[in-house]
């Protein structure tokens, strides 16, 4: 009887075993990268609004800044002087704070629009919204209204763009269904009549409105204040947060309309909730911006790029990207051509136009051709 003897860990593998394979940490380094990605964009948050505050005509040392900051939150430090305290606290940080929520909502709503149209070339202008939000703005200052005093033109641009989105959704929608191609349609001709009527109101306005339309047209955070700040707060705050809960849902719906209503998904009731989620985004950050484009449309493609298409990261992540890019934009056209102002829609459309072309000229190549 012979003993069978266990073959020893040391020993190497045989050769009908094959060589041993090691493991691939490809797979845990891409599941790291949201939260990697999540780590930078919050550290340089941190980083750009603490550079912003102190940036500009008048310039604050960046201790100072921390040291008026934790004065305030009883944290020790100490107040600067009268004109230092007011600058930094009603102008910079004001300024700051909306650049963070307006860019915030843009991404998030870039990021709603690509995954409801499952194409990553959609952002919220796609279906009017911000156009119609303009015709709002622009309607409040042509025709000097100012029933809600300061809040005037906001509420406007808001009304605009909500009435915008009910008119495209109810003219898009035929045998109880929304198709995605009717509905990009109908948004293509409401952006036109809306940008034709910004036209009219401007040959009828005088030159101090023609002004200041042209100017919060073209895109600017110069007119920050605490009471806007909490005029859009409330609006952006409900909309990032419906946001995430459709996260798999949108992941579902990447896999096909029919397979995601097999798995069980409402479709059409999911795209009517997230159309005016990103209405409520788009239309609050308009409000109070003018028109700021590409940012819904280079964010969330661009950490799309970086760590895949799961809306379970990519959704806040184009949130805080958002708000990261804009916050970044906006010190870069106040501080580029000082001591005059660039208007922040045209910094941005500068850099997002090129990113356009390329991703346009990507996307036909990977598909071969359009069909």
């Amino acid at each position: 009887m012979t003993a069978t003897v266990a073959p020893s860990k040391d020993a190497e593998p045989s050769a009908a075993e094959g060589p041993a394979t090691p493991k691939s940490p490809s797979g845990r380094a891409r599941r790291s990268i949201p939260y990697l990605l999540t780590v930078g964009m919050l550290a340089g948050l941190v980083v750009i609004c603490l550079l912003s505050a102190g940036i500009g005509a008048y310039k604050i040392p960046l201790g100072d800044v921390i040291g008026s900051v934790q004065h305030r939150i009883g944290l020790g430090g100490a107040a600067l002087d009268r004109v230092g305290e007011s600058v930094l606290w009603n102008v910079r940080f004001p300024r700051v704070v909306l650049a963070l929520i307006v860019g915030a909502s843009l991404g998030c709503a870039g990021a709603l629009m690509q995954g409801v149209f499952g194409n990553p070339l959609a952002e919220p202008a796609v279906i009017g919204i911000s156009s119609g939000a303009a015709v709002g703005g622009v309607a409040s200052i042509a025709f000097g209204l100012t029933f809600l005093g300061t809040w005037t033109l906001p509420v406007c641009a808001f009304v605009g763009g909500l009435v915008t989105v009910f008119l495209v959704y109810a003219m898009s929608r035929s045998g109880g269904r929304t198709e995605v191609v009717t509905l990009i349609l109908t948004g293509v001709a409401v952006t036109a009549f809306g940008m034709a009527m910004i036209g009219l109101f401007i040959f009828f306005a005088d030159n101090a409105e023609v002004t200041q339309i042209t100017f919060w047209q073209l895109g600017s955070l110069a007119q920050a204040t605490w009471p806007k700040v909490l005029a859009v707060l409330p609006w952006a705050l409900v909309g990032l947060a419906i946001a995430p809960f459709y996260s798999r849902k949108l992941d579902l719906l990447a896999l096909g309309e029919r397979p995601a209503r097999h798995l069980g998904v409402d479709v059409e009731r999911m795209r009517v909730v997230l159309m005016f989620t990103t209405a409520l985004l788009t239309a609050a950050a308009v409000a109070v911006s003018g028109i700021i484009s590409f940012v819904g449309l280079v964010v969330p493609h661009l950490l799309r790029m970086l760590a895949g298409p799961g809306h379970r990261f990519l959704i806040p992540g184009s949130a805080l990207g958002g708000a990261l890019v804009l916050a970044v934009c906006d010190l870069t056209a106040r501080t580029i051509a000082a001591p005059a102002e660039l208007p922040l829609g045209v910094l941005t459309g500068l850099i997002g136009s090129p990113f356009f072309f390329w991703l346009l000229r990507r996307t036909r190549r990977k598909q071969g051709g359009w069909a």
